[in-house]
């Protein structure tokens, strides 16, 4: 086996080689010596002359081979595809063009044992891509780079909100009741304490309480976990942004996210004007503002509101083959026609407003309309981007939803609330007026790299456990 070094040291990356000599005349040579490393991603000889093209984190740079100057020639177009070098030599450009990097010292950093797919067909099947990011890395330049989008998604975010005062802060993963969402939680035991944990569904309640403890502006960009389907849209663990302003509605959260997507469009795309799954979008804003059944109406030509004979609701749901139980009052009847008929129709981006009190257990009464509550959800694409409301402040009415929450419970709802007794504590300190967010982050990135299935926004998704063959 190769004895390979315990250390490294490049002097260069592709990238900064090609910034600084990629203008230098065809067949020039520099007299500069740079050290690189990375993988070996393609080869070919010709007699005592062979060229490698070396892929490290930043990009590509040609390696050129001559016998009279590279040590161990013969070993050097020996090396397998995908093994790891570590290359000393003169930058020069070929006479054909190609910038390169002259070997005339090189090293083994690493040797791969398996066959290594090549970056002109890389691989195929999209699972083993998802298992296998390592090598999907490699050999798929659009996975690197709807990472590194991700990375600076995040980043920009964070300095953006920053800017604006607010405060990042971690709550607990562990919870010892699920709340924050209406969502099936995974359980695990707790050995010290014999007690059974939820992993959090979402960390708006311990957000909510940080508010009350007098962080105005907070946020966190939370790992959660619902126990729920996988689908192009949905992993069991996902990256949500949430955030809570003192002193602020719902209409100034709408605010805040179209500002806050339009910003991250034009920095990480150049324009608010995107192209998602070849169809154009506009995330300029200001995005359109239009109610729950306003858009029913839009779509259906139904007219539903919550005094609207339940009767009636079931028969139009039936007409449009919404599944329903007889547990689901108007309220829950209403949002899931609109989920079923609407929903996935609406292209471009719009804040859908003012959903009824009965699927809104955390959001504040409608200062208008009785039986409604001021929550929005911004929809693009046909997919839910972010839920988001003035917050419920009382605790006497919020106890009570919580209550209606377990009557859903013991009616079927396994994605019910229970009660929270510490946070019905925390609100008797006194909630001010407050609005708050939750922002999907991979269905975000999702939008902005223009990619259809949420396992290309998350480095390892959840998948089937594999079996290895013994």
């Amino acid at each position: 086996m190769t004895e390979i070094p315990y250390r490294f040291e490049p002097t260069a990356t592709s990238a900064e080689l090609v910034e600084q000599y990629g203008a230098i005349d065809d067949g020039a040579e520099t007299g500069i010596k740079v050290t690189v490393a990375g993988r070996l991603m393609l080869r070919r000889g010709q007699g005592k002359l062979a060229f490698g093209t070396l892929q490290d984190g930043a990009g590509r740079i040609q390696l050129f081979a001559l016998a009279k100057v590279c040590p161990n020639f013969d070993d050097f177009t020996s090396l397998s595809l995908g093994d790891w070098i570590g290359v000393t030599g003169e930058v020069m450009k070929t006479k054909k063009g190609e910038l390169s990097v002259k070997v005339e010292e090189w090293s083994v950093l690493a040797e791969t044992h398996r066959p290594f797919p090549d970056k002109f067909h890389g691989i195929s099947d999209p699972e083993l891509r998802y298992r296998q990011r390592y090598v999907d890395l490699w050999v798929t330049p659009e996975a690197r780079d709807t990472f590194v989008l991700r990375s600076r998604a995040i980043s920009l975010t964070r300095r953006w909100l920053e800017d604006r005062r607010f405060i990042e802060v971690e709550t607990p993963v562990f919870h010892p009741i699920p709340g924050g969402a209406l969502a099936r939680p995974f359980t695990t035991h707790h050995n010290a304490l014999d007690s059974e944990f939820f992993l959090r569904i979402a960390p708006e309640l311990y957000l909510k309480r940080l508010v009350v403890g007098g962080i105005e502006r907070v946020f966190e960009i939370a790992r959660v976990f619902r126990n729920e389907g996988i689908s192009t849209r949905h992993n069991p663990e996902f990256t949500m942004l949430e955030l809570y302003q003192a002193y602020a509605d719902y209409n100034d959260i709408m605010e805040l996210v179209e500002q806050l997507v339009e910003h991250l469009a034009i920095e990480l795309t150049g324009s608010a004007e995107i192209v998602y799954d070849e169809k154009p979008i506009s995330l300029a804003a200001p995005w359109r503002r239009a109610t729950l059944v306003e858009l029913i109406t839009e779509f259906t030509g139904e007219t539903v509101e919550l005094d609207t004979p339940i009767d009636t609701l079931r028969e139009i749901c039936a007409k449009y083959v919404v599944p329903i139980k007889e547990s689901y009052g108007p309220g829950k009847l209403i949002l899931e026609l609109y989920e079923k008929t609407v929903e996935g129709n609406l292209w471009d981006p719009v804040f859908v407003t003012d959903y009824p009190k009965e699927v809104s257990p955390l959001s504040r009464d409608h200062r208008d309309k009785p039986g409604y509550t001021e929550r929005f959800e911004g929809i693009i694409a046909g997919r839910e981007l972010c839920n988001a409301f003035s917050e419920l402040y009382d605790p006497a009415e919020q106890r009570a939803r919580f209550e209606d929450q377990v009557k859903a419970g013991e009616a079927g709802d396994d994605e019910a609330m229970v009660v929270d007794e510490d946070y019905l504590r925390a609100l008797d300190f006194g909630l001010p007026p407050t609005g708050g967010l939750g922002i999907g982050v991979d269905r975000l990135v999702m939008l902005l790299a223009d990619v259809q299935t949420i396992r290309d926004v998350v480095l390892f998704p959840t998948l089937k456990p594999e079996v290895f063959d013994q």
